[in-house]
Parts: structure tokens; C-alpha cells; sequence
């Protein structure tokens, strides 16, 4: 089971009411993402978790291909390192006591400098050996389903009690493309959320009827240029009106799947690896009873 850390922390800030630890300190993101951590654990009992982690939320190299990448949640722009981020303040402070609380517990975390969290999971999700489910809110990774490998997502948008089992099926009922053209059909809609504009004039269902006649989007870009192709005049000529964006979006799009991330110490722990550790900082920080839960969780998968 992967974890895209961030879109659950954010998701717990969001949706658990505020409270706080004995000091003041806000831990509703904590106190969320634990509740999470335990209902899955316990759904699915999985073997091995990572809490997959943006060492670089928006990498230098995404930005050199398209400058709008992620711009409009950029705070401060920094020359040396990643960008700062637009996070809330109560947010940014619980971090920290995040990745205390994971460590206690003895739960993997993994990061790469210069990568996001996408990028983690991609290269943990490929060639992985199990079955896995990457648990998301965001809709990206769904490139990363594949059904022969057992590859999936558990898709949160609304919300870990009610997440979707997202397979090759799903996904093509829902946007008529198989997962291995998500990439490609992602690439050709855009995505304001991440600043990527897309291919001006073609939604969701050109880009599908588009990827069912031709492909992928090479051969789509090959099409275009070929008179003989029958393709529709009005797509031929968004398709080779947007050349210069076709030739490095999807670079920007696909998640990095070749990352040397370490696979070793991911096997999920049935007790807590630092238990004094552990009540010290549900103590301090109001957490006694998420980290029961997690703890609980955990004992269940020795049954």
C-alpha cells in the first residue's frame, strides 16, 4: 500500500474539525491521517505501507518544460531548493509531528530529492512483485493502474470512508480510455490545478475519440501531420497548433518510474517500533487516541 502523503494530510486538515494539543499546537491533520492510516490497515491488511513524501513538490526540470507548472501555488520562489508552497500555517507546523508520530510507529517513509510524491509511489508501484493500491485523491496517478500486475488505486476524492477501487474498467467507463492512455489523454485536457494548460479546443471526449482512433499520442502527433490520416480537420489543426506543448508535456505528466528508491524496511510493523516514543508524543500532542487506533490496526494483521 503506497500513501500519497500529502493529498491525505491536506484532505485530514480540511475535513477533521480543529483541535489542539495541550500547548495549542493544531493536530487535526495528524489526528486524521492516523484515523486514515488505521481504517485501511484494517480494511485491506496490507503487507508493506510507504508513506510516499514531495522531497520537491514542484521539481526544477517539470518547471524548465512548462514554466505555468504549479505557479499559482508558489508562496516564494527560492534559487537554491524547492519552491515554497501555499500551505495554511496550522497545516505547515503539523508536518513535523507527522513524520515523528510515522516513525515511531515504525512505518516507512520515502522521498527523492528533486521528485514528487507521484514520482515515488510510480517507481514503488512498478515492478513492485504484490499486488498494490495506491491511495490518492489525486487523479494523475491513475496512469499508474494496471490490472495484469495488480496494480490499483483507492481513489479518496470523496473521502476514505467512501474511496473507489479505480481499475482499467473504472477508469474507462468513466473517461474512455484505458490507464495506459491516461498519461496521454491527461496531457491533451490539461489540468488548471497543476497549471497545465492542455491542447486549446480539446476536452475530454476529443482527446478520448482521439486515443481510440490513434493510440497514444505519438500517434496522434503523427496523424495530424500525415494528410492521409482522416483526421478531422478541426483536431488536425489544435493538434498542430500545440506542437511545442506536445513535445514536453508528457515528459511532465508521466510520473518517473526508474527512481532508485529504496524497497527494504516497507513491511508493515504489528506492534509500534518505538512505543515510549510513541506515548511520549500522544501525549504531548493529544493523539492517545489515533494512535490506539493505529495500534489496533496493527495488532490485527498477526490474526
Amino acid at each position: 500500500m503506497l500513501l500519497d502523503s500529502a493529498s491525505m494530510y491536506f484532505r485530514a486538515f480540511y475535513g477533521v474539525p480543529d483541535i489542539a494539543a495541550p500547548d495549542g499546537t493544531p493536530v487535526n491533520a495528524v489526528r486524521g491521517l492516523l484515523d486514515f492510516i488505521a481504517r485501511l490497515v484494517e480494511q485491506y491488511s496490507p503487507t508493506d505501507l510507504v508513506c510516499c513524501w514531495d522531497n520537491d513538490w514542484r521539481p526544477q526540470w517539470r518547471v524548465d518544460l512548462i514554466p505555468s507548472y504549479k505557479a499559482h501555488r508558489v508562496v516564494t520562489e527560492n534559487a537554491v531548493g524547492p519552491d515554497v508552497e501555499e500551505v495554511p500555517d496550522p497545516l505547515q507546523i503539523q508536518v513535523p509531528i507527522i513524520v515523528d508520530v510515522l516513525e515511531a510507529f515504525g512505518i516507512a517513509l520515502r522521498g527523492a530529492d528533486g521528485y514528487e510524491a507521484d514520482d515515488v509511489i510510480g517507481a514503488l508501484a512498478t515492478g513492485a512483485g504484490m499486488p498494490v493500491d495506491v491511495v490518492t485523491g489525486d487523479r494523475d496517478l491513475f496512469q499508474l493502474v494496471d490490472d495484469e500486475a495488480g496494480v490499483r488505486v483507492l481513489y479518496i476524492a470523496r473521502g476514505v470512508g467512501n474511496h473507489e477501487r479505480v481499475d482499467d474498467a473504472w477508469v474507462h467507463a468513466k473517461y474512455a480510455v484505458h490507464a495506459a492512455q491516461y498519461a496521454d489523454f491527461a496531457t491533451m485536457r490539461g489540468d488548471a490545478s497543476d497549471g497545465l494548460p492542455g491542447v486549446p479546443g480539446v476536452g475530454e471526449k476529443t482527446a478520448a475519440g482521439l486515443l481510440g482512433r490513434f493510440g497514444d499520442l505519438p500517434g496522434i502527433v503523427a496523424a495530424a501531420a500525415d494528410p492521409s490520416s482522416g483526421m478531422a480537420p478541426g483536431p488536425r489543426a489544435k493538434i498542430r497548433a500545440a506542437s511545442d506543448y506536445l513535445a514536453v508535456a508528457p515528459k511532465v505528466v508521466e510520473v518517473a518510474r526508474d527512481l532508485p528508491i529504496d524497497r527494504d524496511g516497507t513491511a508493515l510493523p504489528q506492534v509500534p517500533a518505538h512505543p515510549e516514543r510513541l506515548t511520549e508524543l500522544a501525549e504531548r500532542f493529544n493523539l492517545a487516541g489515533p494512535a490506539a487506533r493505529v495500534t489496533t490496526a496493527l495488532a490485527g494483521l498477526s490474526r
